[in-house]
Formats: C-alpha cells, structure tokens, sequence
C-alpha cells in the first residue's frame, strides 16, 4: 500500500468514527456515554480494513466489549463497506507521560486520531530525560478483536458464574435442560426480562454447555438488529442463500433482543421461516427479549405463535439478596483489589433497576481507583457514583419498617418497641432491627433508641442472630426477602 492509501483509509476511518460517535452518543444517552463510550480513541493502525479503537482502562475495554461489540461493527460496517474488523484495546498512559500544553515543545509525538480533529493531532508525548534511565517496560494491553464473522460466546458468560435464585431459578433450569446432549426435551426457549436482568448471559452459558457436550456441533449468537443488517445486506447483494444457509445450519441458535425486529416486514417474514427451518429440523432455538411473546408489539402473531409454542421463562428484578450476592461474585474475579463490605452494601441496596446497572457501578468505582490511585472506601464510592446514587437514592425509615413488620406478623407497632421477650415478639423485632441496619443510614445506637431505648449491643445481637437464622431457618430467610422487596418499592 502506497503512503497516499494509507493516509486516505486512515481519513475515512476518522470520518466513520466521526459518525459513530455522534450516532453512539444520541442512542446510548449522555450519562453513559460519557462515563464509558467517550474515553474511547481512534488510533492509527497498519491494516485499512482493521478498525482500531482504544480505552484507558481493561475494566472499560470489558464492558465495551460486553455491550457494544455488535453496535461497533454494524455502525463501522455501514460506513466502511471493506471493514474486515474493529479491535478494541487497552492503552495505559506511560508512567513518563505528561500532558500536553500550548507551551510545550513536542519532539516526537504519538500520533492520535480523534473524531474532533482528523488529521493525526499529538495528544501525549514523552518527557525528555535529563539523565539516561531504564525504560519502563509497558504491560501488554489486553485486546478484544470484533470481527465480521459470527461473535465468539463471551468466555465470561458461563452457567458456573450466573448467580441463581427464585427470581431466575425456572429460566436458569430451562437453559441447563437445553443444553444437555441428544434429543432436546423442547425447543424454542423464549427467555423474557428487563434490561440486564442476566438474559444474555443465559444465552451464551446455553451455547457454551452445549458446545462442552457436544464439540461437533454448529452454535450460532447474534443480536436481533445484527440477524436485521445481515439480511439487509444479503438482498442487496443478491445473495441470500447464503445468508440462509448459514443460520439454518447452526444446531444451536441464540437470538437476542427480538423487540428490535418489531414493525420490520421483511426481516421478520425471514426470521419466521429461519424458526421454523431450525424448529422442525429438531434443532435448538433460544430467543429473548425485553417482554413475554404476548407483550410484543409489532411482531407479527404467527412467529409469536412459534415462538410461544416452546418454553417461555421469564427472568425477575433481582433483589437486595441477589443483588448483594452478584457483587461478592464479582469481587472474586479482581484479581488483587479489596471491596470493603460497606461499599458492596451502598451499591446492592442503592442501585436496583438492572444488574447491568449494578455491574457496571462496580467496575467503574474500581476503574476510577486504578486511575487515581485511591483506596476504595465508603466516601470514595460515593463521590465517583454521584449523580447515579441520588437518581437511585429512596429514603427508608425506621418507622415504615416497624410498621411493615409488625403487620407481616399480625403485631402492634408498639410490641416491636415493648419489654416483652416472647418469641413471637422477639423473633420480629430482631428482623426490624436487622432491616433497619441494613436499609437505613442509622447508627447502631439510634436504631436501638427507636426500639424502645435498647443498647446499641442488643441491635448488633439481632443482627447477627438474623444473619445466623437466614443460612438455617427456610422461613425467616423468605420473610426478610419478602420484607426487602416491599421496603425496596
């Protein structure tokens, strides 16, 4: 390739991020785009057809790589129609580096595109020396390659990691079942939740299980909007059948996010038959989607039909417990970093709407601690959190407590705060005083004033005394999750 080639793909891979950017900016919202899709830089490469991308932090090269590698590549395939790939790296500044200013020559810069300024503009560059000193070596950069050809199962994403409860226990089961060798017992599975309620994960621990039992065998995963663009792109090469040849071959397909399909005619005409081709070949079909296949609007009755004449398992809003319990599973996977439990406690009891949400507090409370170099503490997570805390932020009191408890155990508000020591009295003030610590802002002390003036010793006794009773006693654990979820709205 000639200087002047490279220099042309390099432009045009600069206008393509240009228009991906501001597209990534209007679909995913300023708030998350500025916290994880903004860091991200274009960098020059040696391959025109390789898109190269790069992120100041592994934490945020993994959560890209989660949400958005099918988005980068239909966005960049649709602007560079040669495009063979885009990478995703981790770039880490060098100890050496500082930043640059007008005042400061530049001798040799790194060159850096940015959709602001296409042309190759110095952003960093190598402080000079006084003495001779030993480089520091760089630590190799984790790299996550998306390429056009179908995406690999997120090794991440295994049955062994998916944290199980009542909320996901019935569609937890159901995937195990599809995934176990010989004739499947049933066939499609239609998987239903919220967003980053763990459906995704579901999908690929069923091609990964699968793929164990039976290596042999065809798996095919990809988004509703990527099956979409690939047919698109199919009809207007004439070439369909390719298309159709390769889905339909798969022994096991993973749709996810059918709801994108909605009001699209001939995608969903494709779709039908491609469910049909899979189902009656007695393959294994998994979709999912944001709502159960009578809730889907704009999906036409016949693949609903299809689709319902499987097994639908829906996926609940996990709860404190689940909450808490995810976060701790997520820990164990940071190699060298300590969560002080306080902090594991803010997020799960603070952010509830999805466990995306959830995952992505934590990583980004422990990339901004690799980034400054801070100690993660109760006041560090809050302030890095910000504005996500008190958008998510719902004032429990000690007295709506009481009153909750006292009418799950058909008490009076006032035996909760009385001397009397029976065990039908006992027991439910110890679990009011257990929630108290767990879902207010209270001092143990203050806790123990609004329940009759007892020493804050007594309150630290219930607590643990609950904690105990939880591992062993099948109904109390029900009544305080019962009691967390109503409490928690």
């Amino acid at each position: 390739m000639t200087n002047w080639q490279a220099s042309q793909a390099t432009s045009d891979q600069a206008r393509a991020w240009a228009r991906v950017r501001a597209s990534l900016r209007e679909s995913a919202g300023a708030r998350l785009f500025d916290q994880w899709l903004k860091p991200m830089e274009l960098i020059e490469g040696d391959e025109p057809d390789t898109v190269r991308l790069a992120l100041p932090s592994a934490f945020m090269t993994n959560w890209v790589r989660s949400h958005y590698a099918d988005r980068l590549h239909l966005e960049f395939k649709a602007a560079l129609p040669g495009l063979r790939a885009v990478v995703v790296e981790t770039r880490m500044p060098s100890r050496t580096a500082a930043v640059l200013t007008a005042s400061t020559p530049v001798a040799s810069a790194p060159r850096t595109l940015t959709p602001e300024s296409p042309r190759p503009a110095p952003t960093l560059f190598e402080a000079p020396a006084p003495v001779a000193t030993a480089p520091v070596p760089a630590a190799p950069a984790p790299v996550v390659t998306i390429t056009t050809d179908r995406p690999p199962l997120d090794p991440r994403l295994t049955f062994d990691r998916f944290v199980v409860d009542g909320s996901n226990r019935v569609a937890f089961n159901a995937a195990l079942a599809l995934a176990e060798p010989g004739v499947p017992r049933f066939s499609p599975l239609f998987l239903h939740g919220g967003t980053g309620q763990g459906k995704t994960h579901l999908m690929h621990a069923v091609g990964h299980a699968f793929q164990a039992n039976e290596p042999g065998a065809a798996v095919l995963c990809m988004s509703a909007e990527r099956f979409m663009f690939e047919f698109v792109a199919s009809m207007r090469a004439r070439d369909t059948f390719a298309f159709k040849q390769r889905l339909r071959s798969a022994d096991l397909l993973l749709i996810d996010d059918l709801q994108f399909i909605a009001g699209k005619d001939a995608t969903q005409e494709e779709f039908f038959h491609t469910v049909n081709e899979i189902v009656g070949a007695g393959k294994r079909l998994v979709i999912s989607a944001d709502r159960s296949p009578q809730s889907l609007d704009g999906v036409e009755p016949r693949i609903l039909s299809r689709l319902g004449a499987g097994l639908v398992a829906d996926i609940k809003a996990p709860d404190l417990v689940l909450r808490r319990t995810i976060l701790e599973r997520k820990v164990r996977d940071l190699p060298a970093q300590t969560i002080p439990a306080d902090v594991l406690d803010l997020l799960a009891s603070r952010i509830h709407a999805n466990i995306r949400e959830l995952e992505g507090a934590l990583n980004r409370v422990v990339a901004y601690a690799q980034l400054t170099g801070d100690t993660i503490d109760l006041e560090f997570a809050t302030a890095t959190l910000g504005d996500m805390l008190r958008h998510t932020q719902r004032r429990i009191t000690i007295d709506e407590i009481q009153k909750l408890v006292s009418a799950h155990f058909e008490l009076k508000p006032l035996d909760l705060v009385s001397a009397r020591r029976s065990r039908a009295i006992a027991r439910p003030r110890q679990i009011a005083m257990y929630l108290a610590k767990r879902l207010t802002t209270r001092s143990l002390p203050e806790i123990g004033r609004k329940f009759g003036g007892r020493d804050h010793s007594t309150v630290i006794h219930a607590v643990k005394k609950i904690e105990q009773l939880r591992d062993t006693d099948r109904d109390i654990d029900n009544a305080v999750r019962v009691l967390m979820r109503e409490l928690e709205g």
